[in-house]
């Protein structure tokens, strides 16, 4: 029995460039669609949301120049770019699959709605989440938050290249020491960036727990849904 059994898992754009500067890595897309694939067999129920950072972000874009309007809009089309990629790599595997989008660009995805998510959720797709919120100001964390309480999740699952929360950037500081777990007061009395401030507040109100483990070591999903304690798990 999987420990849960539906879940939103939040994937770093960034993380999908594996060992290149840029881009998508053949073999990481690889490793996740495999993973998320062991998971499915296991009866859950999945919902994605992966960020752009690996092709542009909104935000450093505006700090070079852009309008930070059309930053996070060429965001949002980083993300639609990888959740395509997502896509097809899990169609490869025989997984069924649908890519829905917070903005409309029929046939690239369907128009992404709450009833039609939880419809094919239950038929048995995996359905991944695109274009953010659809709206400016907004990171794919907070997309992610929403995601997740608009299709009732059991868990927010964030996936990351490091296994949980620290006092400190544990790849900055050697005395950095882990949480098992961590309330959402414990994070904003800390200043821990553990998802920018929006996306915990939303999860915080609508009681929807976040689970921070590292995605990039191949296994650690299904260790999550069997019960192991490898992250860290953030709550009210």
């Amino acid at each position: 029995m999987a420990k849960f059994k539906r879940i939103l898992l939040k994937l770093s754009g960034e993380s999908l460039m594996g060992k290149q500067s840029f881009g998508i890595d053949p073999e990481r897309l690889s490793d996740y669609a495999k993973q998320i694939k062991e998971v499915h067999e296991m009866g859950v129920q999945i919902g994605i949301v992966i960020g752009g950072g690996n092709i542009f972000r909104g935000l450093s874009g505006s700090q070079k120049g852009f309008d930070r309007v059309r930053g996070d809009q060429m965001g949002m089309c980083a993300t639609v770019i990888n959740s395509l990629a997502l896509s097809s790599a899990l169609g490869a595997l025989g997984v069924k699959n649908k890519v829905l989008t917070a903005i409309r660009m029929e046939p690239i995805g369907e128009f992404y709605t709450k009833w039609k998510a939880i419809e094919a959720i239950e038929a048995g797709y995996i359905c991944i989440f695109s274009a953010g919120t659809g709206s400016p100001y907004f990171t794919t964390d907070t997309g992610s938050s929403l995601r997740g309480i608009e299709i009732e999740a059991d868990v927010m699952l964030k996936g990351t290249r490091v296994d949980g929360i620290y006092t400190a950037d544990p790849e900055k500081d050697p005395t950095a020491t882990k949480f098992k777990d961590i309330t959402y007061d414990e994070i904003y009395t800390k200043g821990l960036k553990v998802m920018d401030l929006t996306a915990t507040t939303m999860c915080k109100e609508n009681n929807l727990p976040i689970y921070v483990f590292n995605m990039d070591v191949v296994g650690n999903l299904k260790k999550v849904m069997d019960g192991e304690e490898i992250g860290t798990l953030v709550h009210n």
